[in-house]
């Protein structure tokens, strides 16, 4: 079946993705993107996210160490937005959307990415995202924390130093909601949680495993759309971050740094991608089975300077992929846990 075109569903949300593999075969005449090519001093002077530098809204920045938060200088959502309400014939809706927007800074080296990063530095990170969530929870008007890391240019970063960003939501957002009918149809159905009987069948196949600790585990999902498409499921039921006991936090930071060091060393570049946490909704919402994971969407498809774009029939019909996801399980398998520029700097040592 693999080797011909086919349809895959993705019971989590519940569409399908059409996988055509014989396509790797077509010569590329597309657009050919520059390579992710990064290469930036420990401290920018000129950049805002770096301790002491002062923000565009006239703050600076402390003498940061670790973790930074700080409540972002351009929002996209404000708390302070006036409660409204429109709607023409049921067809022309609106409606406000409060929230909150925060970065986090993941260090105070601006020349550092979570793969650059050892163990207890990631562990720290992952501190700040339990610790943002908790407390943008606590708000009355908010339903929903979303914890997400745009990495490279290539995926619309506006600034290298490494760090993510929170966004907390009066409403539960597009695609949280869909995973979360997802959910709850497979439980209607099944009496379970899909996430907790998912990673329990791929861990028994090991197929499309990349890698795995006694707390998470690491899947090209048999349903990717995008290129190297990776889920990243809790093993333990559990609905959100602040759940984690303290081994299942080193866990989860030990889990991202080799996702990631696998995913530069794939094409020996740093790779860009965009990473989030899906997880339960906050103030007392339903949260069906929600059950903590995350989502990898890399745009690279098949070297560093070719591109995945959502397009044509993807965008009119259904979404499409060139590969399998078997495919791309190994090699994310096959490629080294240690970080190519680390190898190249103990092969220069020699």
């Amino acid at each position: 079946m693999t080797n011909h075109p086919h349809r895959r569903f993705d019971p989590l949300r519940r569409e399908w993705v059409i996988v055509s593999p014989q396509r790797n075969d077509r010569p590329w005449q597309g657009q050919v993107e520059p390579p992710p090519v990064e290469h930036h001093p420990a401290f920018d002077p000129g950049c805002y996210l770096c301790p002491g530098n002062v923000r565009a809204n006239g703050e600076r920045n402390p003498a940061y160490t670790s973790t930074f938060a700080f409540g972002n200088d351009f929002g996209a959502l404000l708390p302070s937005t006036p409660a409204y309400a429109t709607a023409d014939q049921g067809l022309l809706v609106a409606q406000s959307e409060r929230g909150i927007c925060r970065v986090v800074c993941f260090s105070p080296r601006h020349d550092l990415t979570l793969p650059l990063m050892d163990a207890p530095a990631i562990r720290a990170v992952v501190d700040a995202w339990v610790a943002e969530y908790v407390a943008l929870g606590e708000a009355s008007s908010i339903a929903y924390v979303t914890i997400f890391e745009n990495r490279g240019a290539m995926m619309g970063a506006s600034n290298p130093h490494p760090h993510s960003q929170v966004w907390a939501t009066e409403h539960i957002p597009h695609e949280a909601a869909i995973e979360q009918r997802g959910l709850d149809a497979y439980r209607r159905q099944h009496g379970s949680c899909l996430l907790c009987d998912y990673a329990a069948l791929e861990l028994r196949l090991g197929q499309r495993v990349v890698c795995a600790n006694d707390a998470f585990v690491a899947i090209v999902p048999f349903w990717a759309a995008w290129p190297f498409e990776l889920l990243v499921v809790a093993r333990r039921h559990i609905g959100a971050l602040p759940a984690l006991a303290d081994q299942e936090r080193d866990a989860l930071a030990a889990i991202l740094k080799e996702l990631t060091t696998r995913y530069d060393n794939l094409f020996a570049v740093p790779f860009p991608y965009s990473m989030g946490f899906h997880q339960q909704p906050v103030n007392g919402r339903p949260d069906g089975m929600a059950h903590l994971h995350a989502h990898f969407y890399p745009p690279l498809l098949r070297s560093a300077t070719v591109r995945k774009f959502m397009v044509g029939f993807e965008l009119l019909g259904s979404a499409q992929r060139d590969f399998t996801p078997e495919e791309a399980a190994i090699r994310l398998q096959t490629v080294s846990a240690v970080h190519y520029t680390e190898r190249a700097a103990s092969d220069a040592g020699r």
